[in-house]
């Protein structure tokens, strides 16, 4: 029988193209997340042109319930969940005394509470299967700083702290937990950020995408999607048994500096 993943925030960037991967090594694919419904649905029939089953849950992330019931609801349809990531996210920008109680509340909850949510409802399952892998992206931000940046800095640095209490907890079991801590990620939103900047700054595209980058990763690089999907892959394999607990960056080198 084919494994189940389920990705969090998978209907774009990041988490489209982890889905994607683990569709083509033969993942039967859960997708979550926000988007038009035709490009959802579309989306859902280049997944199962890898010869696999896709199916899309609606549930929100920012309500704890509803994160335990998109795990039951995955478990009810497929029969099984061996691969949970937690990717879906959400960044606002503010110095900490401008920044609106509502929207600390709401980084927490999409940021960190969410995976615990997700986890506490997964763990049972896994268990009883006697196998399961569990990813938490977090970000570069899990740890180090930015400006005005804390309510998401803050949320990241607990998603990196649940990723070690979960891999204890789960030691001694064929189950594990580890965290992924991208840099600067090459996404259509990042894309979409740079083409502004280059026009507010009157400068080409390809001098502010430069600039953008080179201010963190002194690689001059941005990460690719694809990087992260294959890093999250490598920690399902067998291989990888033994990590746990660990907070990988894939970051151009902004942690060494």
């Amino acid at each position: 029988m084919a494994k189940v993943i389920l990705i969090t925030g998978s209907t774009s960037g990041i988490g489209r193209v982890i889905a994607y991967k683990f569709a083509k090594e033969g993942y039967n694919v859960a997708i979550n997340g926000f988007g038009k419904e035709e490009d959802i649905i579309a989306q859902l029939k280049v997944l199962e042109n890898q010869g696999i089953e896709a199916k899309y849950f609606m549930d929100n992330l920012r309500n704890g319930s509803e994160c335990k019931q998109l795990v039951e609801e995955v478990h009810a349809h497929f029969g099984r969940l061996d691969v949970l990531i937690n990717n879906a996210a959400m960044q606002c920008t503010s110095p900490i005394d401008m920044l609106p109680d509502e929207k600390w509340e709401e980084s927490l909850s999409v940021n960190l509470s969410a995976s615990f949510y997700t986890i506490k409802a997964a763990l049972p399952i896994m268990r009883r299967q006697n196998w399961g892998r569990i990813i938490n992206i977090s970000s570069i931000h899990g740890l180090v700083a930015s400006l005005n940046k804390t309510a998401y800095v803050a949320a990241k640095h607990g998603l990196i702290g649940l990723t070690k209490g979960i891999s204890i907890e789960t030691a001694q079991e064929n189950i594990t937990c580890n965290a992924i801590c991208p840099g600067y990620v090459y996404t259509p939103l990042i894309e979409s950020q740079i083409l502004n900047k280059s026009k507010e700054h009157h400068v080409s595209f390809e001098e502010e995408k430069n600039r953008f980058v080179s201010e963190k990763h002194p690689s001059r690089s941005f990460v690719e999607m694809q990087d992260v999907a294959e890093l999250a892959f490598f920690l399902t394999r067998d291989c990888a048994k033994q990590i746990r607990g660990s907070a990988y960056t894939i970051d151009g080198g902004w942690s060494a500096i």
